[in-house]
Formats: structure tokens, sequence, C-alpha cells
């Protein structure tokens, strides 16, 4: 029997920086403008840009001191984002924030507390600009409130199904907090639950978060390693993660677990693919380069995926870069030792590849000139 040959795919240009938009929503008085201000303080050498309905909602004392004012904020005083705002609108000020000179890092829409969540994702993924991408739906729950929130505003079951990540707020003042806590994950969809007190959420859960000094490149592990404080057990080389916060149970980031995964064979796209389809509940994050060896020897794929979004970035190997797959896995209540073999069970130890063996991959490739395929009615989803 022959030996096939790998798949022709175009040497694609190297990509430009991507910056992540998260959308932060939820009902009035969840406490969205508490963890945005959080937010603002926690970043660490990020800076956060933002897009917010009620500019009085917001201590402009607290955004001036995270060095989130002026240019990096748009104020939205004209009613609900979405449906005061059109896509071309919204692509205005994600391009005034995105302007090289800001220096930012990571953009949060904080939405009013009667939007529309589904609408503003259909907004962000039909955006034209190629400097932003998806950086997930975030839900903020009153837990203290839900169940009076859910029987007036039936419609949150539906929000909750949508998100990525549900942040339970305001936990200390709710009578039966684990039961709030299990009747909100059993309303979403795959989605991390992360319980919370005054919006106290780890910034890492949303975006990579630099270190005081400058990093290089668009993923460093150290940002992780260095923003947890000494607890989990990130370094572990030999990919095994944790819980955050062992022995530090008050942390911010004791909610969720982290795995680094390290390989030096290559990975099989058709397998890596199974493994992201079927991603557990709570696996929020992941992101990372992936070598798929003889199936694309000239390019690693950058993946970023949040919640059911999924999009990967060929970009041709850097001269002497190691031919490696790094990848960060963050979410709440995963099995980090099952996942990491599920990961090493994804190995390609075979000299060749089949032709048609890249075609899952590149479903999630997206071509420039192509419509975003996120922009269905179920939206974003892999």
């Amino acid at each position: 029997m022959g030996q096939s040959t790998s798949p022709q795919v175009p040497t694609p240009q190297v990509p430009t920086p991507q910056i992540p938009v998260v959308i932060l929503a939820g009902f009035l008085g969840s406490g969205k403008t508490t963890l945005l201000n959080h937010l603002l303080h926690r970043s660490g050498g990020s800076r956060v840009g933002a897009i917010v309905n009620d500019f009085g909602a917001i201590e402009i004392d607290a955004m001036a001191v995270a060095g989130a004012f002026g240019d990096s904020t748009v104020s939205l005083g004209n009613g609900c984002l979405c449906c005061a705002v059109d896509p071309g609108e919204l692509d205005v000020y994600l391009a005034r924030l995105a302007r090289p000179e800001t220096g930012i890092d990571v953009i949060v829409i904080e939405a009013s507390g009667l939007a529309e969540p589904q609408e503003l994702v259909r907004m962000l993924l039909a955006s034209d600009l190629t400097g932003i991408v998806y950086g997930g739906l975030v839900e903020v729950v009153d837990a203290a409130e839900f169940d009076a929130t859910r029987a007036r505003h039936p419609e949150i079951d539906r929000h909750l199904a949508l998100a990525d990540l549900v942040v339970v707020n305001k936990l200390d003042r709710a009578d039966d907090g684990e039961r709030v806590l299990a009747l909100v994950g059993s309303l979403t969809d795959r989605a991390a639950v992360v319980p919370a007190t005054y919006g106290r959420v780890d910034p890492a859960l949303l975006f990579d978060c630099r270190p005081a000094e400058e990093r290089i490149g668009q993923l460093s592990f150290d940002d992780l390693h260095e923003h947890a404080e000494g607890g989990g057990t990130h370094g572990d080389p030999h990919g095994q993660g944790g819980a955050h916060g062992a022995g530090h149970p008050g942390h911010l980031h004791a909610a969720y677990d982290s795995l680094s995964f390290v390989s030096d064979v290559p990975l099989d796209p058709r397998r890596l693919m199974r493994f992201l389809d079927s991603r557990p509940e709570g696996l929020y994050r992941i992101k990372g380069y992936v070598d798929f060896g003889p199936y694309d020897p000239r390019n690693r794929y950058l993946v970023h995926a949040v919640g059911r979004f999924l999009r990967f970035y060929p970009e041709p190997w850097p001269t002497g870069a190691d031919r490696l797959t790094q990848l960060v896995l963050i979410g709440t209540g995963i099995d980090t030792p099952a996942l990491t073999g599920e990961l090493r069970e994804c190995a390609h130890h075979a000299p060749h590849a089949d032709e048609h063996g890249m075609w899952g991959v590149l479903r999630y490739v997206q071509d420039p000139d192509e419509p975003d395929p996120g922009t269905d009615e179920e939206g974003p989803d892999v």
C-alpha cells in the first residue's frame, strides 16, 4: 500500500497577535461593575480596555489607579448595547481600543443589565476586525437573588446556556449557596461555574496576565505560574495540573484548576479534534501551540478555545524553534490527570500523514475572505 503524502496547506502569513474581547453580562445588581473594577485592579502588567454601557456606575478613581481610563475606555450611555449599536459601530469602538499605541492586552465589554448576550456574541463574531478575537461570554449571577431574578426573568436560563463562564457572585449573602451553585451548573451547557464574593475571580480565568516585566510572544506559561502565588502544581514537568491555592482556600484562584501539557511528539489532528469535541464540563480555556508533524511540517498551529468557541491560527515555525506542542488548559472541577492522559493519546508516532487528516482542523482556520462560521443560530460552538 502506497504511502500518503501530507496535505497541501498554504503557508500563511504570521498572524498579528489578537486582543481577546470578553463579554461581561448579567442582570442588574449581579455585580458586573464590581467584577470589572476587580479585574482592573488585579490585571498585573496587563492593560485592560473597557466598553461600558453605564459609565456612571464605574468608580472613576478605581479605573484611574488601574490605568484603564482615557484612551482605554469607551462609555456608551445611549441605551442597551445590543439595541443601540450595530456591528459596524461596535467595530469603531473596538478599533479605537485595539490601536497599537494604546497597548491594550484585553478588552472587556460590560453590557447593560438588560442586554441580550446572544446578540452581543453575534455582533462580536461578525466583526470585520482582524486584530481581535472572541474571548468568551461571562455571565454574572447574584446568588442571593437568583431564585427571584429567575422568576422575574426566565430568560436567564437561556443566557446561562450560552455562557462560557458563569460567576456565581455574592455567595456570602446566600443562605443556600451550594444549592444555587448546583442549580446554576445544571442550567449551563458545559460552562465553567466559579463561586465568588465581591466579584473576586482570578483574571487568569479570562485572559493571560502579563507579569510586571514585558513578556515575549503570544503565550507565556510563566504568566500563569507567577500569578498562582505559590499554589497548585503548574510547574509539574509531567504535565499534571492541580487545584489552585492548595492550602490557600481564601485565594482568588482556589476555585479553578489548570494543567500545562508539553509534548515533543507531534499530535494526530483527528485524535486532537476528538479530544476537543468531547472536552468536559468546566474546561473553560485552552491556548497554546500544536505541532502536527508530517501533517503540516511547515507550520505550527496556535489554538484558541474559550468555552465552545474554537479557532486555529497556522503560522510558520520560527527559525531554530523546538518542535513542541505546548498547551495550557484552565477550568473548574476538571480531572487534570485524565485530561493529560487523553492528550498523550493524541500523539502521532508514524513518519507519514494521510491526505485528509487535517480537514477537521482546517474547518476552524478562518479564511480572512470568508465570513466567520461562528455566527450561526446556535451561537459559538465547536
